[in-house]
């Protein structure tokens, strides 16, 4: 704890050892009384950089190492503190070889120095620079560290982004599955009462019996889609309590919701019908649902034919005698949700403008889902 204290306000640390320091080396100098003036001016020049020493530790490493040369060449080097104090900091803060490099040749060059000179003797002078050398390597032994601790802390903020990036791309998917969901609902069953309710509204007045039936298909509608909203709130909120999700068994009521508007809907199946998976079962029954709803939102269509074919894959083919749009109303994300829903299963939706005139829907699924 004092250290990762004493390491957050260097603007305090720095000063204290500067003047540590200086006290211990002018103190043996006083002592030895070897030329003590240039003595003193020395141990400040060598003493002095050391303020820097976070800074520029390359260019302090070489400023006290030179002085320190000098103070061998005099016979006055005595304590080879500031220069370890620098090495250390070199060490523990550079990772480039380079720089290493430099406090490699500053420890051997003050070695060969205090060899040559001789003023200290050998076993003095092999001390100091065998101290030299444990603080580089305690330098380096902390620098490690460092380096350590944070590209575990780097590993851990970017697992941290990444966990967040890949939450929010999950609820934005959950979002857009949501939303189609409601859109298909909603839109299906709000046009049939729409048109519904425009046929009660025109017997009403001419014959009221007739719109009894109307009326029915309206309740029906409404009924159904209150079911399926119940459904996916459900999913929202967590509740176990919900339908299971239509599938082409469903297509029969749907087909009548729709027939019951005054658009002629023909339902033809060829092949075998063959198993499918619930995403496949949702998505072709999603599909065949928003296309009978633009044909009788938008097309002014009179009849629709719905054609299913099962072999190696699903084909769904839905073509109207409508005016042909190519999009849903504005704002609207009817085939966009059909391309989505096709494309996750691997499949491939065509629209466009039908030979003969209408507008047709052809989508490919596999059997199995994606492959």
């Amino acid at each position: 704890m004092i250290w990762s204290w004493l390491h957050r306000h260097p603007w305090l640390v720095d000063p204290s050892i500067v003047g540590l320091l200086l006290v211990v080396e002018i103190g043996v100098v006083l002592e030895n009384g070897h030329r003590q003036a240039a003595a003193v001016l020395l141990s400040v020049a060598e003493v002095g950089p050391l303020l820097v020493r976070r800074r520029y530790p390359v260019a302090v490493v070489l400023a006290v190492a030179a002085v320190a040369l000098m103070m061998i060449v005099l016979g006055v080097w005595l304590v080879p503190l500031p220069l370890g104090v620098a090495l250390y900091t070199l060490n523990s803060l550079r990772e480039r070889r380079a720089d290493r490099a430099v406090g490699i040749v500053a420890i051997l060059v003050v070695g060969i120095g205090v060899l040559v000179a001789g003023e200290l003797g050998f076993g003095a002078g092999a001390a100091r620079v065998v101290f030299l050398v444990a603080a580089a390597v305690l330098g380096d032994s902390i620098g490690s560290r460092r380096a350590y601790v944070r590209e575990i802390e780097e590993k851990s903020d970017r697992l941290e982004r990444e966990r967040e990036s890949e939450s929010r791309r999950a609820a934005a998917e959950e979002q857009a599955r949501i939303a189609r969901e409601l859109h298909d609902i909603v839109a299906h069953s709000l046009s049939v009462i729409v048109v519904q309710s425009g046929a009660a509204d025109d017997a009403f007045d001419r014959d009221p019996a007739r719109a009894r039936e109307p009326i029915r298909a309206i309740n029906s509608a409404a009924r159904a889609a209150l079911a399926d909203l119940r459904r996916v709130l459900g999913i929202l909120q967590g509740s176990a309590d919900y339908e299971p999700q239509p599938g082409l068994d469903q297509l029969d009521r749907l087909v009548d919701q729709i027939r019951a508007t005054g658009l002629h809907v023909s339902l033809e199946v060829e092949g075998s019908p063959q198993p499918l998976s619930a995403a496949v079962e949702l998505s072709a029954f999603r599909i065949i649902q928003e296309a009978l709803t633009n044909s009788l939102k938008h097309a002014a269509a009179e009849n629709v034919r719905v054609r299913i074919r099962y072999n190696d894959k699903l084909e769904l083919e839905i073509r109207d005698d409508g005016v042909g749009l190519e999009t849903t109303a504005p704002g609207g994300n009817g085939l966009i949700g059909m391309r989505e829903r096709v494309a996750l299963l691997g499949g491939t939706l065509t629209t466009g403008a039908a030979p003969g005139g209408g507008f047709g829907i052809t989508a490919e699924i596999p059997i199995g889902g994606p492959t």
